[in-house]
């Protein structure tokens, strides 16, 4: 429990999000930061820390250190992260133990990418059909939602669910980007137009599927004893923790749980919380029923009971427990591996409060999760305001 309450995200900024052709993957990476420093109320002369994600559309050698350069930094700690979806938070809770080392003083972790203008239908579709098993899977031409229809189709059969379950975690995303002006996708949506739409990979249709976007974001951590003097409330890391499952699907030890049960045990440990103490959570949502997994494996959720979960409501405006505040990866943005940043960004702002209709009553602790790969690496981090030290 020795990082609880030592470091505090005192800055955020989100990119526009969506189609963003006027600027390439590392003008949004450098907006991201500047923005992020602003919100703190910091300059570049402030940081002595920067960690960053190399981009699909933009890739360089030395990514971390590129953006050093572009932006005249010479950081002390300085690193480029290369975990999928789960390195966002992965670099947060290490960023977080490089200051409680003494190694720097203040961190800004910013990921940016352009997915949707910066890379042609061809190489989307190498990059969808490339991720898998040299031997194993990809000689036999299954593309990145080819696998989780595998994960969704084990669910249905494990625990007698119904594709209403996962169009019902749409929906619910749906329902918070609608109150979400940054948000790309605001047009309500039903059970009925997720089950109508296109179909992907069976069971998997359009609206079961995550966005492809261009965007960015950033947040600043520091020192718990100079958070105080940020212009916004403080908000703390409380925990954090990490579980690794397998490199690739064919061979997970299992299609319905995953090693998101690993991070959030050692998340809450280290926090000294439960999932009841939970007052809002962002669960990586790339397709519709990793959410329903992940909810099981968090322990926000029975098992085999998440689909019901959203099926009543629970996670939407409003819920017992909101999920995916901002409407998530299906209905906000996916850049691809910054997506996660968002759920990170859109935390902090609920933990301090002022979100008008979309403000989550009472918010205190935030859990956020993300996973890399296919249901492979996962990252769970749990936030909280002064309240909660």
């Amino acid at each position: 429990m020795a990082l609880k309450g030592s470091t505090a995200i005192i800055g955020v900024h989100d990119t526009r999000v969506g189609k963003v052709p006027e600027k390439s993957a590392t003008a949004l990476c450098v907006e991201a930061v500047l923005g992020a420093l602003a919100d703190a109320g910091l300059r570049l002369a402030d940081v002595d820390g920067l960690v960053t994600c190399n981009s699909m559309a933009q890739p360089h050698m030395y990514h971390a250190e590129m953006v050093a350069e572009y932006l005249g930094l010479k950081p002390r700690y300085c690193a480029t992260a290369a975990a999928g979806g789960g390195a966002t938070f992965t670099v947060l809770y290490q960023a977080a133990l490089a200051i409680e080392a003494g190694i720097c003083d203040t961190v800004v972790i910013a990921m940016a990418d352009s997915l949707r203008s910066g890379l042609s239908r061809e190489a989307a579709m190498v990059m969808q059909s490339s991720s898998g098993h040299a031997q194993f899977e990809t000689p036999y031409g299954a593309t990145v939602p080819g696998y989780y229809a595998l994960i969704a189709q084990a669910y249905l059969h494990a625990y007698d669910a119904r594709p209403e379950h996962f169009a019902a975690v749409a929906v619910s995303g749906r329902q918070h980007a609608c109150l979400n002006p940054a948000a790309e996708m605001r047009k309500p949506i039903t059970i009925e137009d997720v089950l109508a739409s296109r179909l992907i990979a069976d069971p998997l249709r359009l609206l079961d599927c995550s966005l492809v976007s261009d965007g960015g974001a950033a947040v600043v951590l520091t020192r718990a004893d100079r958070a105080a003097h940020a212009p916004h409330s403080p908000v703390y890391l409380l925990g954090a923790g990490e579980g690794r499952g397998h490199e690739h699907i064919s061979q997970a030890a299992s299609l319905t749980q995953s090693a998101a049960r690993l991070s959030g045990e050692r998340a809450y440990a280290m926090a000294g919380l439960s999932p009841a103490d939970v007052d809002l959570a962002q669960v990586y949502d790339c397709f519709t029923p990793v959410v329903l997994i992940e909810m099981e494996d968090l322990g926000l959720c029975g098992v085999g009971e998440a689909g019901d979960f959203f099926l009543r409501g629970d996670g939407a405006p409003g819920g017992r427990l909101p999920i995916n505040t901002h409407g998530g990866l299906l209905s906000h943005t996916h850049p691809g591996n910054p997506g996660s940043m968002f759920a990170l960004t859109e935390s902090v702002r609920q933990l301090r409060g002022g979100l008008g209709e979309r403000q989550v009553a009472d918010a205190n602790v935030a859990l956020v999760h993300a996973q890399g790969g296919i249901l492979s690496s996962h990252c769970t981090v749990l936030l909280g305001t002064e309240a909660t030290l």
